[in-house]
């Protein structure tokens, strides 16, 4: 992201030389070991380019991971799941001592199962049993490199990974749309998440990627029940948002990044929809936002 970002922590997927390709498991022992080597406070703002999949022991307590100005409560037993490209912030350290789990870290491309984005899961009865052995299945097999050739232990752990994650998904009986995988959506989303500082137009990935905008917008409804402009100008939207908090950039610079000709423009897309100027919202965000590290 360059200058304007560096009060956000990029951090790229890094496993142990001895993990399986794409996926990597760590306790949160661990993980606080790997924020030291590396010189990452965990409390402070990252953006990991992986997905991080977070379970907590049931005879723990419960912990508050903030992800793009939305903190969840993972009570013991529960689950989140945390998208690559999210602003995320873990508890402060002291409290990460006394938390007790299981993190399952993974490349995009490595499975295409899918669930809905930053949903707390506890499940509870047969779902919590089945999602329980799906987890230890995955373990064993991920905890035994060696006793298959390295391609069938990672085709191995792509299927258990994918059932693991499809067991969430359905826990409890989660009613979720129904997104073709690779549909016109899918395409769309990714295009967003690549080309939203350059263009702000829906026909522009319409065109590109050889959809008609009506298909797009469908595709979007049925998707996040927002028309594909209004998901388009939202994803904008939380990224300025971002930067307006976790940054100390000036309002023309962010207007910059983001595509706007100028920070009128982009004062004018920021306030229709937020309701806010873009310093009024910084102000009013930085006064409320807490750091995790104050409720250690």
């Amino acid at each position: 992201m360059g200058k304007i970002g560096q009060q956000i922590t990029e951090v790229a997927y890094r496993p142990w030389l001895s993990a399986p390709i794409g996926m990597d498991v760590v306790d949160f022992a661990e993980l606080r070991e790997r924020g030291r080597r590396r010189e990452i406070d965990l409390a402070d703002p990252q953006r990991p380019d992986f997905h991080h999949l977070i379970h907590l022991d049931a005879g723990g307590g419960p912990l508050r991971h903030t992800v793009d100005f939305t903190t969840h409560v993972i009570p013991p037993g529960g689950w989140l799941w945390v998208r690559p490209g999210r602003v995320h912030q873990f508890a402060a350290d002291e409290v990460l001592e006394r938390t007790r789990g299981t993190i399952v870290i993974w490349r995009p491309g490595f499975v295409t199962a899918d669930m809905p984005d930053e949903l707390p899961l506890r499940p509870t009865g047969p779902d919590r049993e089945l999602v329980d052995l799906a987890l230890r299945h995955l373990l064993a097999e991920y905890r035994h490199l060696g006793t298959l050739s390295l391609e069938a232990h990672n085709a191995t752990l792509r299927m258990l990974l994918s059932v693991l994650l499809v067991r969430l998904a359905n826990a409890g009986a989660q009613d979720s749309p129904e997104v073709p995988p690779d549909g016109p959506f899918d395409r769309f989303r990714a295009a967003v998440e690549r080309d939203f500082t350059t263009s702000h137009r829906v026909a522009d990935y319409a065109a590109a990627l050889g959809y008609s905008t009506r298909t797009l917008t469908r595709a979007a409804l049925a998707a996040t029940g927002l028309t594909a402009k209004a998901y388009l100008d939202s994803r904008v939207v939380l990224e300025a948002k971002r930067l307006l908090v976790h940054t100390d950039a000036p309002a023309a610079e962010i207007a910059r990044h983001l595509g706007f000709p100028g920070p009128g423009e982009f004062t004018k897309f920021f306030r229709k929809r937020d309701g806010r100027t873009p310093l009024a919202f910084r102000a009013e965000a930085r006064g409320r936002f807490q750091d995790p590290r104050s409720r250690a």
